[in-house]
């Protein structure tokens, strides 16, 4: 009966222990796995659209990657540049003129909500000015590309070289989310 009874506890032991090893290796992200890998970001921003429909050059946003090794995530200013004017999809203009017209009223200014989060990152008001009562907050992007500590990697010379970004990251201009 002990026998039985150490038998079945040390199998239980064994089994536990492997899902345990297996389940903890499984959630680690071994050098060369990340195929696949797209996190959620803080703010849904589109390669497709951004890089693909409206073909912006990727050194237009990443502008670090021709001078530095780190290619970067591009500052709140730069997305600025565009979304100071641009504030929400076409669409969503036209219905907002439509209904103001239908309703014979004075068109509302139209945000999208992607973009209501990087107006409020950077503590601006409903005018796009800065709102003394709020205070900038870095938005807090996920890594979705790294190497190992032990590589250096220098975007500066490949971009020099004329490497495409397709060529490591992939059709980026096709990605709703970076993967």
């Amino acid at each position: 009966m002990r026998s039985r009874i150490a038998t079945a506890l040390l199998l239980v032991g064994v089994v536990g222990a492997f899902l345990a090893l297996t389940s903890t290796l499984g959630a680690l992200r071994l050098p060369g796995d990340q195929q696949g890998y797209a996190p959620a970001q803080p703010i849904a921003f589109s390669h497709r659209l951004h890089a693909g429909e409206l073909q912006i050059d990727c050194l237009y946003c990443h502008f670090g990657a021709e001078k530095s090794r780190h290619a970067g995530i591009p500052a709140e200013s730069v997305c600025m540049n565009c979304h100071k004017i641009v504030t929400a999809p076409l669409g969503a203009i036209r219905a907002e003129d439509e209904q103001a017209r239908k309703e014979s009223r004075k068109a509302r200014p139209v945000v999208s909500p992607e973009l209501r989060k990087l107006y409020t990152a950077m503590a601006l008001d409903d005018r796009l000015q800065p709102d003394p009562e709020q205070t900038p907050k870095p938005i807090e992007w996920v890594r979705v590309h790294s190497v190992p500590d032990f590589v250096y990697f220098d975007h500066r010379a490949h971009v020099m070289a004329g490497v495409a970004c397709q060529r490591c990251h992939g059709p980026v201009e096709t990605m709703e989310r970076v993967h």
